[in-house]
């Protein structure tokens, strides 16, 4: 740079700090402290826990050895997972919902004008989380009732029971990743939250009624059997068969899972893409 004649030139300004290039552990880093920072994640993931391992260790005191000769170890979690869900769902939700409520979503942007990769964060710290509290919590439950009826009684039972498991988690936590897509659409937590109680709740009702019109019957059927409830009982060892005795195997509840998961992930990248602030 150039300078007034009889001074010194002056020269460009250098931080003395290092000033990494950023990457996509920078938006780690970031997006896991703001997880575990506010209190709606201990709040949610605690009554996940409290709710699986608590219900399920009732049902664990309340059964006899016998009993597991027609189900897995793992059921017990089953009951306590189908209320469990919806703290996934809305932890998912308010990963991103939150932060345009109270405006910080500002304030990450322009730290980190990388939207996609601030998403792509968000994803992976919710999945990651999510995945393993839902999973540790079901292995409390399954380890508890291996212990306590563990008996000649409780007939043989395969390691295809604890992959179902691990395979309920995984959905529960894809219905997390779709809320948190959700909140990234709508960008309202209360909104969001509905909506996703309604992806859940709304199949079986939607499904009964059609099944009560003859048109529409088999359309009803096919409702019935492929919602988030009958695949969260199939996949822990509660096969829901109709009267017709065909039941849906649980590979294609996870294939559809897995598509409406990616689909609405695609949306939200779309979305976050093109939205301002």
């Amino acid at each position: 740079m150039t300078s007034p004649r009889g001074t010194q030139p002056v020269l460009p300004y250098s931080s003395p700090l290092p000033t990494p290039r950023p990457h996509l552990g920078h938006a780690l880093a970031s997006e896991w402290t703001k997880m575990v920072s506010v209190r709606s994640t201990l709040w949610t993931l605690g009554s996940l826990v409290l709710t699986v391992v608590g219900i399920g260790l009732l049902f664990v005191v309340q059964t006899d050895d016998q009993d597991y000769d027609q189900i897995s170890f793992v059921t017990p979690a089953l009951f306590g997972l189908l209320i469990g869900q919806i703290a996934v769902m809305v932890l998912g939700v308010l990963t991103i919902s939150s932060e345009h409520a109270t405006g910080l979503a500002r304030t990450t942007f322009t730290a980190a004008p990388d939207r996609y990769r601030v998403l792509t964060a968000k994803y992976l710290v919710f999945s990651v989380t999510a995945f393993l509290t839902t999973g540790a919590a079901v292995f409390v439950i399954g380890v508890a009732a291996r212990i306590t009826h563990s008996g000649a009684a409780a007939g043989r039972h395969a390691t295809s029971e604890w992959l179902g498991a691990l395979a309920g988690s995984l959905y529960v936590t894809l219905l997390g990743v779709i809320g948190l897509a959700v909140g990234a659409l709508v960008r309202h937590s209360a909104g969001a939250i509905a909506v996703m109680l309604g992806v859940v709740t709304l199949p079986p009702v939607i499904g009964a009624m059609l099944s009560m019109w003859q048109a529409m019957a088999s359309v009803g059927r096919v409702i019935i059997q492929h919602n988030a409830p009958v695949a969260l009982m199939q996949l822990f060892g509660l096969p829901n068969g109709d009267e017709t005795g065909t039941t849906p195997s649980a590979l294609s509840h996870m294939v559809l899972i897995v598509l409406v998961a990616g689909a609405a992930v695609t949306a939200s990248y779309v979305s976050v893409g093109r939205r301002d602030v």
